[in-house]
């Protein structure tokens, strides 16, 4: 049996892509941005939840570009980044993968079905979770891939 990220290379979710320093700090700029947006209590509480679940995205997908990879952009692609992560920094991060899985589903429900969907707990916890995320994927991006971490981030 392949392993997944082979797998989904062969499929088509995933390309191999060389990342840049560049790229990393500016998609951790992004990140930064969005968890600092969510923050923001003039926001609905669906907004502010679709945003820290954009910067956890960000923040995952820090991961796959310093591993070499890029997601297809088509249907799915944020799956397909949740499911890399533990293939790419470690099954200790399966939880946190599978969590913001499940944020995904919520953000999905209040961005294209219907408003109110989100309690103000969920975006405290979302919140919670994707500041502690950024703290693991900083540290492993200092361990794994110093070269792609610039001196002035």
């Amino acid at each position: 049996m392949k392993p997944p990220l082979q797998r989904w290379l062969d499929a088509g979710d995933l390309r191999r892509h060389r990342p840049s320093r560049r790229e990393i700090a500016d998609l951790r700029a992004v990140a930064e941005r969005d968890l600092s947006d969510a923050r923001v209590t003039a926001l609905s509480l669906d907004r502010r939840f679709a945003i820290a679940y954009s910067g956890a995205l960000q923040l995952a997908t820090i991961v796959l570009a310093a591993s070499g990879f890029r997601t297809a952009a088509q249907r799915g692609h944020h799956v397909v980044t949740w499911q890399a992560l533990p293939e790419l920094m470690g099954v200790s991060t399966r939880e946190t993968a599978v969590y913001f899985d499940s944020c995904r589903a919520l953000r999905n429900r209040s961005d294209y079905d219907r408003t109110g969907v989100v309690s103000a707990a969920e975006v405290d916890e979302v919140l919670r979770e994707a500041e502690a995320f950024r703290d693991q994927v900083l540290e492993w991006l200092d361990r794994e891939h110093p070269r792609l971490v610039s001196s002035s981030t």
